[in-house]
């Protein structure tokens, strides 16, 4: 293990070089959460910023209970990379921010046999929330064309069946109110602590919670496929991978629960670590040892600053207007201000810096850099 893995007490690792800007406050929430009951270890990834007591960026392992407060409101947000059949020497970006103009309306009928295909095959019963799927939802969720810019691992890439010459889409989404209303229901009854492995409570929050993972991964293959049909392309799925979730696991021969909080699981193949919209994105393979980081890895570049403090810092610098495009010529779809702002790229980590930590610690190899074509967050109304 390189420089970038450091050792902050017995059971708390942190993948990050010590040039690397971690904010204080984030490394005292992934301290004070390895102290709970029945927790083994805990990682913090190169991207980890506070969240709401806990940190983000981070996975937890435990024995003999789970927190689903650890996974927080958003089970099953991750990530999906389609290829499109759209090739990049005949693309006009105007004309394609122009296809998108309607992309956020309801699906209508034409729709609804697919939906039913689709949660019958998953398994998904849930139907309280079936007007948000294929929705990408606020925060830092989005649907991204992009272009791979550049390959390290050709052969990695082709075994993938990714093409540099076609345009490639991001998208970044996950259970929307689904995931928020299992979490406040356990709240409600459980407040924070942890459900004890098989009681009743830990059962029922399972069920729910592996539905949830189903229903994300639907709502990311139906946000791809509607903007897919919105620039007139058809695209094939390469990977699809959830960063929220709690799941049995094994860490160096100790059976537990590993939870993951804005961390891409290591274990399932090749993952893509995204930038702001403004920033590379990487296609990273994983190394074969991932005790150290809880076979995790960062979920993307990591948040700087704050949301709701960005147009503060930002609006004397820079018109709304100014927004809609990036240093590298890409659009950005956000007619949402407060989104506009709080998504800038300088909200945001260098996502090199995350990719080195994650290189240097032996954990990754790079397989391909993509850059931003258009960043599609919202529609929206102009605030």
């Amino acid at each position: 293990m390189g420089k970038s893995v450091q050792k902050l007490t017995d059971n708390v690792s942190l993948i990050a070089s010590k040039e690397s800007w971690i904010e204080g406050l984030a490394i005292q929430q992934l301290i004070k959460t390895s102290e709970l009951p029945g927790m083994y270890a805990v990682a913090g990834m190169p991207d980890l910023h506070p969240g709401r007591g806990y940190p983000i960026g981070a996975a937890f392992f435990t024995e003999g209970r789970i927190y689903p407060a650890l996974v927080g409101n958003d089970i099953g947000c991750g990530m999906s990379l389609w290829q499109t059949n759209t090739k990049l020497a005949k693309l006009n970006v105007d004309k394609l921010a122009k296809r998108l103009s309607d992309v956020e309306l309801p699906l209508d009928e034409s729709w609804h046999t697919l939906i039913s295909e689709r949660k019958h095959e998953l398994a998904i019963t849930q139907t309280g929330f079936d007007s948000a799927l294929g929705t990408i939802g606020g925060g830092n969720h989005f649907a991204e064309f992009q272009a791979i810019e550049e390959v390290f691992d050709q052969q990695a890439l082709l075994a993938l069946g990714l093409q540099p010459k076609q345009l490639q889409l991001l998208v970044h989404s996950g259970s929307r109110g689904l995931g928020q209303a299992i979490l406040v229901k356990h709240i409600a009854e459980h407040n924070h602590d942890g459900l004890e492995v098989e009681s009743g409570a830990f059962t029922d929050y399972m069920a729910k919670h592996d539905e949830a993972l189903r229903w994300a991964q639907l709502n990311r293959e139906l946000i791809a496929r509607r903007f897919l049909q919105a620039i007139r392309a058809g695209g094939e799925e390469v990977l699809d991978v959830n960063h929220n979730l709690v799941s049995q696991s094994q860490i160096a021969g100790q059976a537990g629960w590993l939870h993951r909080k804005g961390a891409t699981p290591s274990d399932q193949g090749a993952v893509m670590i995204p930038g702001s919209r403004g920033d590379y994105s990487y296609l990273v393979k994983p190394t074969v040892e991932q005790n150290v980081n809880l076979r995790s890895l960062a979920h993307g570049a990591g948040r700087k600053w704050k949301r709701g403090e960005c147009q503060g810092r930002l609006s004397h610098k820079f018109k709304k207007e100014d927004l809609y495009r990036t240093a590298f010529g890409s659009r950005v779809i956000c007619n949402d201000k407060t989104l506009l702002y709080d998504e800038a790229p300088q909200a945001y980590k260098d996502c090199q810096t995350v990719i080195d930590d994650l290189v240097d610690a032996g954990l990754v190899t790079v397989i391909a850099k993509l850059k931003p074509v258009l960043t599609f967050k919202t529609q929206g109304t102009c605030g």
